[in-house]
C-alpha cells in the first residue's frame, strides 16, 4: 500500500505509534521512528524506544531510522522532517501520534498541566505538519494523519487539557485539508480505541471497572495501524478532511458539527422569549452530558 513512500511517525516508540510504524514498514514504507522516550507525563527522555522499533523494522527486512527530536518545539520538529529528507531523500506522509497526559480535574488543573499537554498534542501536530507542508506543496502530494480522541469529540472527566488539544487537532486537520487540497495534500484524523499506556491508569477497583478494562484490552494498538497505512497511501486519494474511529475490528466515520435544530422568530429574540420558546423546543435535541449515554460508552481514550 505504501511501497517506497517515506513516512514519519511521531510517538512511535510504543503503543499505537509503534504498531503504525511497524505496519508502514511491512507495507513497504521507509519510516522515521520518532520518540523522545519520555514518561507518560512527558518527563525524561531516552533514545531506547525509537531505536528498538527501528531494530524491529530492520530485522524484518524494512528500512527505518530513529529520531529523538521533540514535536513540541518548532525547530526540533523541523529536524524530524529533515531526518526523513537526509535519510531517504523525500517525505510523503506524517502520522502525528505523539502525546502525553497530565490528567487533573479542571478546577485543580495548573497552567503547566494545561500548557504541556497542548504543546505536545496540538502544537506538536502543527509543528511537524507545518515542517512537512512546504515539501508536500513542492511535490504536489502528501498525506497527514492526526490522532484525535473521543475525549476531544465528546469530552471526558479530568482531561480538559487533553480534550481541548484533541478537538483542536480536528479543527487543525480540517483547515489543512481545505488549505492544501489544491496541492493534492490530504489531512485526516483517527480517534483510536486501543489499550496502551496512555489509558493504562484507568481504575480497576470494582467489578464493573475491571470488566470495562477487560473489554478495552481486546482492542490492541495493532487494530488501528491498517487505517493509518491506508490513509497514507495513494488508495486514499479521495479521502480528505474526515474523522474516523477504530474500535477493535470496527471502523466508523465520525460526524462533524452540523446544526441539529433551528428556530426562527420574525420579530427577533429577547432573553425572555429564548427562555420561553427556543430552549424548551431545543432541549429535546440536547446532547447528553453523561458519557455513559453516548454510543461510545465503553471507550476511555
Amino acid at each position: 500500500m505504501v511501497e517506497g513512500k517515506v513516512v514519519v511517525v511521531t510517538g512511535a516508540g510504543g503503543g499505537i505509534g509503534r504498531d503504525i510504524a511497524l505496519a508502514m514498514a511491512a507495507h513497504g514504507a521507509k519510516v522515521v521512528v520518532n520518540d523522545i522516550g519520555a514518561a507518560l507525563d512527558g518527563a525524561g527522555g531516552s533514545a531506547g524506544p525509537a531505536q528498538q522499533v527501528v531494530d524491529e523494522i530492520r530485522a524484518a527486512g524494512g528500512q527505518a531510522v530513529p529520531s529523538t527530536d521533540n514535536v513540541a518545539d518548532a525547530a526540533s520538529a523541523a529536524h524530524i522532517v529533515q531526518c526523513a529528507l537526509d535519510s531517504f531523500g523525500r517525505i510523503d506522509a506524517v502520522v502525528n501520534n505523539a502525546g502525553i497526559l497530565r490528567d487533573r480535574f479542571f478546577h485543580k488543573m495548573s497552567v503547566d498541566e494545561w500548557d504541556s499537554v497542548l504543546k505536545v498534542h496540538l502544537y506538536g501536530s502543527y509543528h511537524v505538519s507545518r515542517a512537512a507542508a512546504t515539501h508536500f506543496k513542492e511535490q504536489n502530494a502528501g498525506a497527514l494523519v492526526h490522532m484525535t480522541s473521543t475525549s476531544g469529540l465528546i469530552g471526558n472527566f479530568g482531561q480538559a487539557n487533553y480534550s481541548a488539544a484533541k478537538l483542536g487537532i480536528v479543527a487543525l486537520s480540517k483547515s489543512i485539508a481545505l488549505d492544501m487540497q489544491k496541492f493534492n495534500v490530504r489531512s485526516n484524523c483517527i480517534a483510536p480505541f486501543a489499550w496502551s499506556r496512555m489509558i493504562g491508569a484507568i481504575p480497576t477497583d470494582t467489578d464493573e471497572q475491571r470488566a470495562r478494562v477487560d473489554k478495552i484490552k481486546q482492542m490492541t494498538p495493532a487494530k488501528v495501524a491498517p487505517l493509518a497505512v491506508y490513509l497514507a497511501s495513494d488508495a486514499a486519494g479521495a479521502v480528505n478532511g474526515q474523522i474516523f474511529s477504530v474500535r477493535n475490528n470496527e471502523i466508523s466515520l465520525i460526524s462533524q458539527p452540523r446544526p441539529v435544530r433551528s428556530i426562527h422568530r420574525a420579530e427577533g429574540w429577547t432573553p425572555q422569549s429564548i427562555a420561553e420558546h427556543a430552549m424548551p423546543a431545543m432541549r429535546a435535541s440536547f446532547f447528553p452530558l453523561d458519557r455513559s449515554a453516548d454510543v461510545f460508552s465503553w471507550d476511555p481514550v
